[in-house]
C-alpha cells in the first residue's frame, strides 16, 4: 500500500468519526461496524463496505420484512405495468436516463411476461393454432377420349386475365373414379381455441387419398416425356414426398392440435432470436445518433417492444373467445401498429415526420425479411420436424 493511500484511507476513516460524532450529538443514532469497528452512519461501513444489518430476526421480524418486500415487489411491477401498457417508449427510457431501479429490467421483464402467456396456454389447455382439414366433392367431367377433368376454382370467366387460366383441370383416372370420388381439401385456422375441441371429418378414404396422392402418375409421366430421368432419384423424391409431406398432412388431418406442442416450442426460440434482429434495425435508421443510443439502447427497446406483444396475445386469448380470429387480428395489428409509433416519438425524441418515416421503413424491413421468413421456418420446423434432432 502506498503512502497516498494509507492518508486517503486514514482521512476517510477520520472523516467517518467526524460524522458519526455530529450526528450522535443531533441524537441520530450511530452504530459500530461488526467487522472493523468503525463508526457506522448508513446501511453500509464507510470503511471496509460491511453490511451494517446482520439479518438476524426474530419469526415475527422475518414476516414483517416479507410483507415489506413483497409490498416493495409489487409497486415495482405496478409501476412497470402501467409504463409497459399507458407510457410507450417509457421503460427503455427510464434506462437510458439512469432510472434503473424504478421499473424491473426489460429483460427480465420479456421473460416474464412471455412466461406468463404460454403458462395461461398451457393451464387453460389452449392450443396457438389448430388446422382443421375439410373435404368437399369435386364434379368430374369425363370427354370422348376417355381423360377425365375437374372445374378449375382459380377460373373465373368475367375476371381478368382469364385467358391465360384453364376453366378445366385434368387429373388421373385413379383419382377420378377413386371410393368416394375426388375431393378438394381445404384449410381452416383456429387460434387460441381449446384442444379437442375440432376433431378430423375427413372419412378414412378421404385421409387415405391424402397421404396417399397420385404423384406416382405424374412422375411417370414427366419419365416419359423425358427419358434422362434417373429412376434412382424418382424414388428418392417419392420417398420424400411420402415421408415428410403427405405423412405429416395426414397427422395434421387426423389432429387439428398436432402443431400446437412444435409451435409452442419453436415460437419462443424464435422470437428470441428476432429480439437483436429488430435492435439492429433500428441501430442502422438511428446511426446518427449513436452517441446517444448505444445498441444496448436499441436492444431494451426490442425486448419492450416484445413483452407489449406478448401482452396483447395474452389479452388476444380471451378476446378471441367472443370475436372471430380475424377481427382480433386486425384489432392486434393496429394497437401494436400505435403502440411502437409512439414508443419511438418518445424514446427517440424525433419530429413526427421522420418518426413516421423510420415507423414505416423499420416495420416493412423487419416484418418482410425477418418476421415473415422466421414464421415460415417455424412452420417448416413445426410441419416436418426438426432435422438435427
Amino acid at each position: 500500500m502506498s503512502d497516498l493511500e494509507v492518508i486517503l484511507e486514514t482521512g476517510g476513516a477520520a472523516a467517518v468519526e467526524i460524522a458519526a460524532s455530529a450526528l450522535a450529538e443531533r441524537g441520530h443514532e450511530t452504530g459500530k461496524c461488526a467487522n472493523c469497528e468503525a463508526p457506522t452512519i448508513a446501511a453500509y461501513c464507510a470503511v471496509c463496505g460491511q453490511e451494517r444489518d446482520t439479518h438476524r430476526r426474530s419469526v415475527w421480524g422475518l414476516v414483517r420484512d416479507l410483507v415489506e418486500d413483497i409490498v416493495s415487489f409489487d409497486s415495482r411491477i405496478l409501476r412497470t405495468a402501467i409504463a409497459l401498457l399507458v407510457e410507450p417508449g417509457e421503460i427503455p427510457k427510464a434506462f437510458r436516463e439512469g432510472r434503473t431501479q424504478r421499473y424491473v429490467p426489460a429483460l427480465r421483464l420479456y421473460f416474464f411476461v412471455s412466461l406468463i402467456f404460454f403458462l395461461i396456454l398451457s393451464m387453460t389447455g389452449l392450443a396457438l393454432v389448430q388446422m382443421e382439414v375439410s373435404a368437399t366433392p369435386v364434379k368430374v367431367t369425363m370427354d370422348k377420349s376417355g381423360r377425365y377433368y375437374i372445374t378449375n376454382k382459380a377460373y373465373d370467366p368475367g375476371g381478368p386475365k382469364q385467358r391465360f387460366i384453364k376453366p378445366f383441370t385434368e387429373i388421373p383416372k385413379a383419382e377420378a373414379t377413386e371410393l368416394g370420388g375426388p375431393v378438394s381439401y381445404s384449410t381452416d385456422f383456429h387460434f387460441f381455441s381449446r384442444i379437442g375441441a375440432y376433431h378430423s371429418r375427413l372419412t378414412p378414404s378421404q385421409r387415405y387419398w391424402l397421404a396417399h396422392p397420385h404423384i406416382e402418375t405424374q412422375i411417370d409421366k414427366a419419365a416419359q416425356a423425358n427419358k434422362k430421368v434417373d429412376s434412382r432419384k424418382e424414388k428418392a423424391f417419392k420417398s420424400w414426398i411420402d415421408r415428410n409431406v403427405f405423412s405429416n398432412l395426414q397427422r395434421v388431418a387426423s389432429d387439428p392440435a398436432a402443431l400446437n406442442g412444435p409451435l409452442t416450442t419453436w415460437i419462443p426460440r424464435m422470437l428470441f432470436l428476432l429480439l437483436p434482429l429488430y435492435a439492429f434495425t433500428l441501430f442502422l435508421f438511428y446511426w446518427r445518433q449513436h452517441r446517444k443510443f448505444y445498441f444496448v439502447d436499441h436492444l431494451i427497446f426490442s425486448f419492450t417492444v416484445h413483452a407489449f406483444l406478448f401482452v396483447a396475445l395474452i389479452v388476444d386469448v380471451g378476446l378471441t373467445q367472443i370475436l372471430s380470429g380475424g377481427t382480433v387480428a386486425w384489432l392486434t395489428f393496429a394497437v401494436l401498429s400505435v403502440y411502437i409509433f409512439i414508443a419511438m416519438k418518445r424514446f427517440y425524441e424525433q419530429g413526427w415526420f421522420w418518426t413516421t418515416v423510420k415507423f414505416g421503413f423499420i416495420s416493412f424491413i423487419y416484418t418482410c425479411f425477418f418476421l415473415f421468413p422466421a414464421i415460415g421456418g417455424v412452420l417448416a420446423l413445426s410441419f416436418f420436424g426438426d432435422p438435427f434432432g
